[in-house]
């Protein structure tokens, strides 16, 4: 490697107008061929920063120095122009499009006045081989499954040049499998002297793929280290402050009687698709029963059906003896049903309201909630802060609004509300998505303790060892099916969960029956 760094960042600060200090003098270096792993809590600036290096945030205070030279970049393009991309963790992809057609957007070869379509599919067909991604350039991306969607996303920023690529939460999704093939993948394009900025929460990963690793907490540098040097302990104890369990005691706890009974549940789509395919399952009390599978196998058509916003679905779903297809969202979360959803931003939180707003969302049309005709705004103010605080959400207050948090402390927010309804049932979609591991093990903490108390709950993850970890028994769902019953979370390795998840491996019909209870 080269002496002086390709991309430094020197006592860069950012405050926005609100006060809110998101940086402060932090310091940042790339060296050229390197990958290097940038990790922290949430709220700890990692992605104001990366906003900084990709252009569309401009620091308050520092400078910025590009192979030598000082740029200072006003808005994406201006990156792309010097050879910086960036593949963000939810697809900027157009599902309806080809996938030459998501690669050349924006900088079309032309032939007269018309796309040089010939052009393009050679130019992808080119890199594809080049880089070793292989992908067919005809085929529609929302055929595609989430690992091959990601390729695109590299080439889509490879084709524009870029030198240096910044990665966020690049496995999210991905199985065992294609996680080791993205690997593969990135230490093809080190070899080719292309640099790489690689945001994760997976510290396992960080330290399989990184040659070093920046640690963020409270908009500062903890410190640079090799990543070789430090363990998974040791950078979480830099990353929060404290020691941080990556495993769980769980306990013994007999499940009691069934709570949530599923049996035939099927759903065709509007363009005539099965996505639910005769799906049968149970929780009981005090039990977690997890539901893994890659993106896209009917996992968000099950949790629609089960939390009321699925119209079309057949079957039997009953909570508590009480059947609720055909119900409204009301009447399901009247039944003792709490839901964490996926998207915070879209399902979970009304961004402009206040976290108190959003913490009694579920409760205020409640009498202990009201006081006449009016809110009983002393005794929110007192369950918000006593929330804020349980949960260690990072705020100024009750009254701040949930739109100003970091993801991670808006999730906390969700989490926190969903929980403290006292659920006889809870389905969490996604909880820890997006989360450091603090932020995780107090989700997962405050899971377990419902649980204890007799919940039961459904928790869905692409994170895999959230789910061994956290879950008594798991399901894996591909194609609209369950292909996996493993009653004790116990006897499964990633790796075989991968190959199910994958629809490699598969179980008999009579083994998947084994998770309804009867």
């Amino acid at each position: 490697m080269d002496q002086s760094p390709l991309l430094e960042m020197r006592k860069i600060s950012k405050v926005y107008p609100n006060g809110v200090v998101a940086n402060a003098n932090v310091n940042f270096s790339l060296d050229k061929g390197e990958i290097h792993a940038i990790v922290g809590e949430n709220g700890a600036g990692k992605s104001t920063l990366m906003k900084m290096i990709f252009g569309m945030e401009e620091p308050s205070e520092g400078e910025m120095v590009l192979d030598g030279r000082k740029v200072r970049f006003r808005s994406p393009q201006d990156a792309i122009d010097n050879g910086i991309g960036m593949v963000h963790q939810h697809f900027m992809l157009v599902p309806s499009l080809t996938v030459v057609d998501n690669m050349i957007l924006g900088m079309e070869p032309t032939k007269g006045f018309n796309i040089h379509y010939k052009e393009a599919i050679r130019m992808t067909r080119e890199l594809s081989a080049r880089y070793n991604l292989a992908i067919d350039p005809l085929a529609k991306v929302e055929d595609l499954s989430v690992g091959m969607k990601q390729k695109v996303e590299i080439l889509k920023v490879l084709i524009r040049g870029a030198h240096i690529l910044i990665l966020d939460e690049p496995t999210a999704v991905l199985t065992p499998q294609e996680t080791e093939e993205l690997f593969r993948q990135l230490l093809a394009l080190k070899r080719e002297g292309h640099t790489i900025v690689f945001i994760s929460h997976k510290l396992k990963e960080v330290k399989v793929i990184c040659d070093r690793i920046t640690i963020m907490r409270g908009g500062r540098t903890e410190g640079v280290f090799e990543t070789s040097a430090v363990s998974e302990q040791e950078i979480s104890r830099l990353m929060v402050g404290r020691n941080v369990v990556l495993k769980y005691d769980k306990g013994d706890r007999p499940p009691g009687p069934s709570v949530l009974q599923v049996r035939n549940l099927s759903y065709i789509n509007p363009e005539r698709k099965p996505v639910l395919q005769d799906i049968g399952f149970t929780i009981r009390e005090g039990e977690i029963v997890g539901i893994a599978g890659v993106e896209g196998n009917g996992q968000a058509e099950l949790v629609k059906a089960l939390t009321g916003s699925l119209s079309g679905a057949e079957g039997e779903v009953a909570v508590g003896g009480e059947t609720i297809l055909g119900r409204t969202i009301k009447e399901i979360r009247q039944l003792g049903v709490s839901y964490i959803p996926e998207d915070r931003m879209r399902q979970g939180a009304a961004k402009d309201a206040s976290i108190s707003d959003n913490l009694i969302s579920m409760f205020y049309r409640m009498k202990e909630w009201n006081k006449g005709l009016l809110l009983n705004r002393k005794k929110i103010a007192g369950f918000s802060e006593a929330q804020i605080d349980r949960y260690k959400i990072r705020a100024k207050g009750p009254e701040q609004p949930i739109g100003m948090l970091s993801g991670g402390n808006m999730q906390k927010v969700v989490v926190a509300r969903e929980c403290e309804a006292g659920p006889k049932l809870l389905i969490a979609e996604q909880p820890t998505r997006g989360v450091d591991v603090g932020a995780a093990q107090l989700i997962h903490q405050r899971l377990l303790e419902m649980r204890a108390d007799g919940c039961a709950i459904l928790l869905l993850s692409a994170d895999l060892n959230e789910i061994l970890e956290v879950s008594d028994s798991l399901l894996v769902m591909y194609n609209g099916q369950f292909v996996a019953y493993y009653p004790d979370v116990k006897q499964v390795t990633e790796e075989r969960l991968g190959f199910a998840m994958l629809g490699i491996e598969r179980q008999s019909d009579a083994e998947v029956r084994r998770a309804i209870h009867d």
